[in-house]
């Protein structure tokens, strides 16, 4: 296999993350995201090229509160699937976490142990106390929803576990 390099996204990557993810979404394991919602999130993403500068993954950290985050959107190419791509951009969000002062990365996902080797747990309780809970159920970010658990994106997350590490 080639070099592979992950480094922040920007903004001539955004085509090669939607063409990535899209078997994912038609998969129901993403939600689908549309090239303009991608286009104003590139600074959470980081991805995964090749020395010939193709894509082959993708991930993303959306800060929640002051101690909190979720990895998003973490996909790689069917050509790299088991080749550690997964697990260099998650560590690479995570170091990203630690280094903007978070404490704390959700994620919710179909890949228990992909996540669970390294460090989430799987979780049913809300994580946040009520009064966080109270202000990030302000956020109108469909993704926010899927971590507060709300009933109307259950079609979207069915069956998916909500995990998290504690950095």
């Amino acid at each position: 296999m080639q070099e592979i390099t992950v480094r922040k996204a920007r903004t001539h990557d955004v085509v090669g993350i939607h063409e990535l993810i899209q078997p994912y979404v038609e998969a129901n394991i993403l939600l689908q995201k549309e090239l303009v919602v991608l286009y104003e999130a590139v600074q959470e993403f980081c991805v995964a090229v090749t020395s010939e500068g193709q894509i082959v993954g993708c991930a993303a950290l959306h800060v929640l509160w002051h101690d909190l985050g979720e990895v998003r959107t973490i996909a790689t190419s069917a050509s790299t699937k088991g080749h550690g791509v997964g697990a260099r951009m998650l560590r690479f969000v995570m170091d990203e976490a630690r280094e903007i002062g978070l404490s704390r990365l959700f994620c919710l996902t179909f890949e228990t142990e992909f996540f669970g080797r390294h460090g989430f747990e799987a979780v049913e309780e809300q994580i946040v106390d009520a009064a966080t809970y109270e202000q990030i159920l302000q956020s109108p970010d469909v993704g926010t929803a899927e971590f507060l658990d709300l009933p109307w994106v259950k079609p979207n997350t069915l069956g998916n576990t909500r995990m998290i590490a504690h950095l």
